[in-house]
């Protein structure tokens, strides 16, 4: 199964311990943009890559407190870069929201609606995510887990700040074809899903340097 292929990659990836933040961003964004984009297949793919960074650490769990330190250390940068990943899922959608607006289409209503709903839930997903993933695990990795959803619910995350920005446009373009019948046939998952293989692909790169993870997921 593909995410079962995530796992693996996420736990070579840390394990190789090069840049592991930016290497679990790489990887999950690769693998939403090969997925239909929703919610509930967002969710396995987070999933995986957690599953993945749990078991990197593992054998550094069994050993020194010095490697139990940099284990925690490595799951936060698998975290971060999950939540980096999100993060440039709500960037291509206000992107795609903004596009069609410059050239003059219109999403529906209903289009508009569904990718607000959905964007209000990637938050909550990632969280539910973490907590269930921190929960599963009856060791040293849970306990960071623990620690690390405690400290997103508290200092907030890179996807809900740039689903801040997002939100607003997609509100202001709602208010928009309700004032239009001149409504385009256009999906915004399609379109969000577009954005999202060029930028896995390394063509939107200052879209990618713009939404990296790092201001919110500092220790506090």
């Amino acid at each position: 199964m593909q995410n079962d292929t995530l796992e693996a990659d996420v736990k070579n990836a840390i394990e190789q311990g090069h840049d592991v933040q930016e290497q679990v961003r790489q990887l999950t964004l690769r693998r939403i943009s090969a997925r239909s984009l929703d919610i509930e297949s967002l969710r396995q793919i987070a999933a995986s890559v957690l599953r993945g960074a749990r078991a990197a650490v593992q054998k550094e769990l069994n050993l020194s407190a010095a490697q139990t330190g940099a284990a925690r250390t490595q799951l936060k940068q698998a975290v971060e870069g999950l939540d980096g990943a999100l993060a440039q899922v709500a960037s291509a959608t206000r992107l795609a929201v903004e596009e069609a607006a410059g050239r003059a289409q219109k999403f529906s209503g209903e289009d508009l609606a569904r990718a607000r709903a959905d964007l209000e839930s990637l938050e909550a997903m990632l969280l539910e995510t973490l907590q269930t993933s921190a929960s599963s695990a009856k060791d040293a990795a849970g306990e960071i887990l623990h620690d690390l959803t405690a400290h997103t619910r508290t200092q907030g995350s890179a996807v809900g700040a740039q689903i801040k920005d997002t939100l607003a446009v997609i509100t202001h373009q709602l208010g928009a074809a309700g004032r239009t019948q001149a409504v385009a046939g256009l999906h915004l998952a399609h379109a969000t899903s577009d954005l999202l293989r060029q930028i896995a692909a390394g063509v939107l790169t200052g879209v990618a340097e713009h939404v990296k993870p790092g201001v919110h997921g500092k220790e506090g």
